[in-house]
């Protein structure tokens, strides 16, 4: 079934903003027009996007509670207490406890870490890490990716004589902890000017703080590859800090990946020296996660902090066994919830998809809400029975907020937590129709009209003749991609079918199209259905699409040449109006 929808152009920026910026850092004003749109209005704001340092992060200090955490953790270093590391079962949690872990014991202190049992002890701090941390004799815990919302835990810690000090970025609860120090840019009050740190960001920062403490900042800058994994993982707007740690951690990636993460490069056929940002979340997470979602997460920690190539190659094998597995049973998991979707719901007209299988596993959930929404464009929560409990996953569309959703209809739930764009929850089972009443009511009267059809943001309209050698260069500037830096989205209109359109792989359309004399390869990843509709208005088409390169190398050439490739995200007929689009006013 073809998707239909709303394309949606930003309006033209100040004209003399537009030619000053161009002619301040040498580039056409169509690429001026994109990096004002992502706020990008100065020479020197332009510098600092294209070539990011470390310098330009901000004081750890900040932080609310920075100062009080990093006295606690010297206290701890002088007089040799053990420290227990509490992370979180996903990319970010591992990565966050294995680069603590490793830094802490690099500063010479007895350090332990745990992951929790997904499906025994569920997500966040628990009473197991606890005592797991009080048998080790651990008098500080360090959680990271997970505590804002303990305030039981954290008690039960104290009772314990262990003091807490929490590294998160999840949205905090009406209380706060009694914990030592609490970090979370997201706190109420907490200066800090950058607000989208993941978690392994936020334990970033309180390294960063101890290291500069120490006279020795630097050191931490060995660790930024973890933060690079668990931002692009988490998906964390790629702005701001998380833009820095993520372009300076893929140079470290390429260029000296450690042990583990070589393993996952090798393992999963990447090319090593050659990751984005892409092959992270699609290629190198799912694999880090499979640890936790069919078995113990600690694997993936153990992986990340091996120093030894040839065992973390054998842990990485593991690894990408589970993750065929888990793809296995997400497949099968997908198909029913499908069955579900179309045999139980009104999926045209319910503004939400909730759904129970007591025998789903709890690991794969998440990832198959996600498949649901993209398939069905509606908010999603998958859930499984746990220990007599409904557990599950919410994920939801671009612009509505599935947090604020929960929020409303808490009174139904037993717990929940998370983000605008996905959550956890647990409902009683016998509540579970009541729930999803309410919670698609809330949905009906939270979520607007336009966000209800899927949304084409394009940066600006372009002509065929201005995708030059240089101009593609430029773009290729703008990685990493990701939310917040998305890749450019271009309206090419009036454009020529040239031969004939075919379907390739699964489902692909291949075109070429023409402007002036100036003709293109175009691709449509699933866009096979409509081969017919390029066919019928190939005379004039309005195209929207991002751009990549495509190589090939001649006959006896060992030198591929590159050319532009149109990656389709839709077409239609052109039209002489431009009723299609709605103008977006510019973000700076």
């Amino acid at each position: 079934m073809k998707r239909v929808y709303r394309w949606t152009i930003a309006s033209t920026p100040d004209p003399l903003l537009t030619a000053q910026l161009a002619k301040e850092i040498n580039v056409s004003e169509t690429i001026a027009r994109i990096l004002i749109r992502r706020g990008i209005t100065s020479y020197q704001e332009a510098k600092e996007f294209f070539r990011p340092e470390l310098s330009n992060l901000h004081d750890p200090f900040l932080m609310d509670g920075m100062t009080r955490a990093v006295e606690r953790v010297m206290k701890a270093l002088e007089t040799k207490e053990r420290i227990l590391i509490f992370g979180d079962y996903d990319v970010d949690g591992t990565n966050s406890a294995a680069m603590l872990y490793l830094y802490f014991t690099q500063l010479g202190a007895e350090t332990i870490f745990h992951i929790p049992d997904r499906i025994k002890e569920g997500y966040g701090i628990s009473t197991t890490g606890i005592d797991r941390g009080k048998e080790f004799g651990a008098t500080l815990l360090i959680s990271v990716d997970c505590g804002i919302t303990a305030v039981e835990q954290v008690k039960y810690a104290r009772s314990l004589g262990i003091d807490v000090i929490i590294c998160d970025h999840h949205e905090p609860g009406e209380e706060i902890p009694d914990a030592h120090a609490v970090l979370d840019p997201l706190k109420p009050n907490c200066p800090y000017p950058f607000k989208h740190l993941c978690g392994c960001g936020v334990g970033f920062k309180l390294m960063q703080a101890i290291a500069r403490h120490r006279g020795e900042e630097e050191t931490v800058f060995s660790y930024i590859d973890f933060a690079t994994l668990a931002t692009t993982a988490d998906i964390v707007p790629l702005i701001g800090e998380n833009r820095i740690l993520t372009r300076i951690g893929l140079q470290q990636i390429n260029a000296n990946p450690r042990p583990g993460i070589r393993a996952l490069i090798d393992t999963s056929g990447t090319q090593s020296g050659k990751v984005t940002t892409g092959q992270i979340v699609f290629v190198l997470a799912p694999r880090i996660n499979a640890a936790g979602r069919l078995g113990d997460a600690t694997r993936a920690v153990k992986l990340l902090t091996s120093e030894d190539l040839q065992t973390a190659l054998e842990m990485a094998q593991v690894l990408e066994e589970e993750n065929r597995n888990r793809r296995k049973i997400d497949e099968d998991t997908f198909l029913k919830a499908q069955e579900l979707v179309e045999n139980l719901l009104q999926v045209d007209t319910n503004p939400a998809i909730v759904l129970h299988h007591e025998q789903w596993h709890p690991g794969v959930i998440g990832i198959v809400a996600s498949r649901l929404v993209e398939k069905y464009y509606r908010p999603t929560i998958m859930m499984t029975t746990v220990d007599g409990v409904a557990k599950g996953s919410a994920r939801s569309i671009v612009g509505f907020d599935i947090h604020k959703a929960l929020k409303r209809v808490e009174d139904k739930l037993i717990q929940f937590g998370g983000h605008k764009y996905a959550a956890g929850l647990a409902v009683s089972l016998d509540r579970l129709d009541e729930f999803r009443d309410a919670f698609n009511l809330a949905v009906e009267e939270l979520m607007s009209e336009d966000v209800r059809t899927p949304e084409l943001k394009i940066d600006t309209e372009i002509s065929l003749g201005e995708l030059t050698p240089r101009f593609l260069r430029i773009l290729k500037e703008f990685a990493p991609f990701g939310p917040g830096n998305m890749r450019s989205i271009f309206l090419v209109k009036n454009v020529e079918l040239v031969g004939i359109p075919r379907i390739v792989g699964k489902d692909h359309l291949r075109f070429k199209v023409r402007q002036n004399h100036n003709v293109l390869d175009a691709i449509g990843f699933g866009l096979g259905s409509m081969i017919d509709e390029v066919r019928t208005n190939g005379k004039s088409l309005d195209v929207v699409f991002s751009v990549d390169e495509h190589g090939w190398a001649p006959a006896g050439s060992g030198n591929p040449e590159t050319f532009p490739q149109l990656k389709v995200k839709d077409f239609r007929k052109h039209s002489t109006t431009d009723s299609a689009t709605v103008s977006l006013p510019a973000e700076a």
